[in-house]
């Protein structure tokens, strides 16, 4: 259970046909490590990346005693260490579990949920959606088919701000400004009448709300009906956009099966947002940004100092609950991004060499020197573009160690720096 997972190999589909999947999903989790060229790597899932104060520090000793000193944050808003040792499984796992970051060792890969991270603290939206991964996690891991989901499956609760909606959820649950809730399963989208006065609420639920109740019961249904969907189709799908043509879910009839009530509306997929800025979030919440995702042990120790808990983002930034604005000063000296103008606001990489096997190029330390402008930049150390951000975004993919492509043109490094400076300051074709 602790050992370095194995390749996926994937039959390829013929142009317009779904993948077959020959094996089991193969993304690592806290206790299926993955053996990368600098070590093992373990994956931690936080739904709505939420962390208490206590868990910063563990998580921050673990770096440092197990790893290589540092925490690295994902698009979906999780936790990576990276660098660990051979023979740490045991012992990472058994810290894990003291922490509460490991309630479920069969469903510990499947709490994909990402939320509205600034959902309660702003005084915008239109519920506070972070009650709801709370409750949906709860459900998740109560459920023991939900353990067969893999470890892509996404939710993805969105307050109605739109920050969280244009992620690629294969669940998506937004609210709405009547208290109703608006469901997207696959393509289709739904939505959820807001419960009458009086209607009772699960146990576990959000205190003090049925819609919760409901939008969290209504994602469930959806996908556990994705995995009727997948082991009918026989193809390994992942994800409801992998299903063969024809053999999708019956999403309404999952929803009136648990006793949801749901209309059918238009469907149109949600603009991916761009990076928030780092700063206030009213006057009891920061958000600052990771350079490049990366969390030191000491940074982490300053993001826990003070703060009611952490809400790691899926723009590799952080949202801690309780400090004002005072405190971003103090942050900033730790070499965190607090600042909208810092050039390092929208920047991400990969892992890159010498981490990452298949990389080609040293992308992190190309990327640590990108100049700055208003469009997001990804750099990739080869075609898989892992860890790429959605939504509007500048492309640098390496070739080989000295030549980059930018957006589809070939670069040499030596000319990336003034290439991607221009790149990210004109504007985007629509």
């Amino acid at each position: 259970m602790l050992a370095a997972m194995p390749p996926t190999p994937t039959t390829p589909p013929e142009p317009g046909e779904a993948p077959i999947r020959d094996r089991g999903d193969a993304c690592p989790g806290a206790l299926r490590l993955h053996a990368a060229a600098d070590g093992l790597l373990a994956r931690l899932r936080l739904p709505a990346g939420r962390l208490t104060s206590r868990q910063v520090m563990v998580l921050a000793d673990a770096a440092e005693e197990m790893g290589d000193g540092s925490l690295s944050v994902t698009s979906r808003g999780n936790a990576e260490l990276r660098g660990l040792r051979d023979g740490c499984g045991a012992g990472l796992a058994a810290l894990l579990a003291d922490a509460g970051l490991l309630p479920s060792p069969t469903h510990e890969r499947v709490r994909n949920i990402v939320a509205s991270p600034a959902a309660g603290l702003d005084g915008l939206g239109h519920a506070d959606v972070q009650l709801w991964a709370r409750a949906l996690d709860a459900a998740l891991c109560a459920e023991p088919r939900a353990a067969a989901l893999s470890g892509r499956f996404l939710f993805a609760l969105d307050d109605g701000r739109g920050d969280v909606a244009g992620l690629g959820g294969d669940v998506t649950l937004v609210a709405a400004p009547d208290g109703a809730v608006l469901l997207t399963a696959g393509t289709e989208t739904f939505r959820l009448a807001a419960p009458g006065p009086g209607t009772a609420t699960a146990a576990g639920a959000p205190a003090g709300t049925a819609t919760g109740t409901t939008a969290v019961r209504a994602a469930l249904a959806c996908a556990l009906a994705f995995l009727d969907a997948a082991e009918a189709a026989g193809t390994g799908a992942w994800r409801p956009r992998e299903l063969p043509a024809g053999q999708h879910p019956d999403w309404a009839a999952a929803l009136a099966q648990a006793a949801i009530t749901a209309e059918p509306v238009p469907s149109s997929p949600p603009p991916a947002p761009p990076p928030p800025a780092p700063g206030p979030l009213g006057d009891r919440a920061l958000h600052v940004l990771a350079p490049l995702g990366r969390l030191t042990a000491g940074r982490l120790r300053a993001l826990a100092e003070g703060a009611d808990e952490v809400r790691l983002t899926p723009w590799r930034g952080v949202v801690v609950v309780g400090p004002s604005a005072d405190r971003l000063p103090a942050l900033a000296a730790h070499g965190l991004v607090t600042d909208p103008a810092d050039a390092r606001t929208g920047v991400t990489a990969c892992t890159g060499t010498p981490g990452c096997a298949k990389s080609l190029a040293d992308v992190r330390a190309d990327a640590a020197r990108a100049p700055g402008g208003p469009l997001p930049v990804h750099y990739s150390g080869c075609e898989r573009r892992c860890g790429h951000p959605h939504g509007t975004r500048i492309e640098v993919t390496a070739l080989d160690p000295d030549t980059y492509l930018l957006d589809g043109a070939p670069v040499p490094r030596t000319a990336l720096a003034e290439a991607v400076a221009a790149a990210r300051t004109k504007p985007m074709e629509s």
